[in-house]
């Protein structure tokens, strides 16, 4: 079974990024002519473009492509979403989970949808904190529910490889709307997120 990779660039824009990282290079003191780092301007080019392709993406119409009428209204639960995403002030990765509830109030979501949801906003330059926050309002938004509930705990690169340098530190944000903000409901989702069902 063959692996077929689904990215796509632009030409144009390629060409631009390659020039700047190829003038970055210089002027940190690489050789750009040397056989290890001939393609690397262009590598980084389409990485940059694939790892910031969330610009690109509307994540109102993701959610609304299966939308539901379903008159289930308990807690729905998504977690341990692997999430990749950039700092905006390093341009270093962080990476996590990101744990996502919603209560139905008349309408539920295709559930693949929550993870794609998690990908357009952390396949941006971002904080944290913004992307736990964009990603609610998203659910919010879309599904007008009676509470959302979103957690994310991330690892970042810019406190690991330089700065501070804590190798062991991890972040957590969360945000909570409607019945999550109920010290009950908000207890079960937390405590469901933490422990294995199976």
């Amino acid at each position: 079974m063959s692996y077929n990779k689904n990215e796509s660039y632009t030409t144009e824009t390629t060409d631009v990024i390659k020039d700047n990282i190829k003038n970055i290079l210089v002027n940190i003191g690489e050789d750009v002519d040397r056989e290890g780092i001939l393609k690397t301007p262009e590598r980084a080019a389409k990485a940059m473009q694939y790892l910031t392709q969330g610009y690109e993406m509307d994540a109102d119409k993701i959610m609304q492509s299966a939308l539901f009428n379903e008159k289930y209204n308990e807690m729905v639960i998504v977690k341990d979403i692997e999430l990749y995403s950039m700092c905006e002030h390093h341009m270093l990765p962080f990476f996590g989970k990101a744990h996502i509830a919603y209560i139905p109030s008349g309408k539920i979501v295709g559930l693949s949808k929550i993870p794609r949801i998690v990908d357009v906003f952390a396949r941006r330059l971002q904080v944290q904190e913004r992307l736990t926050l964009e990603i609610l309002d998203c659910l919010q938004k879309n599904l007008n529910p009676e509470g959302v509930a979103v957690v994310i705990e991330a690892r970042h690169m810019c406190m690991m490889m330089r700065g501070i340098q804590k190798q062991n530190s991890s972040t957590t944000t969360s945000a909570f709307k409607g019945a999550f903000e109920q010290v009950e409901t908000r207890t079960e989702f937390l405590k469901l997120i933490s422990s294995k069902l199976y």
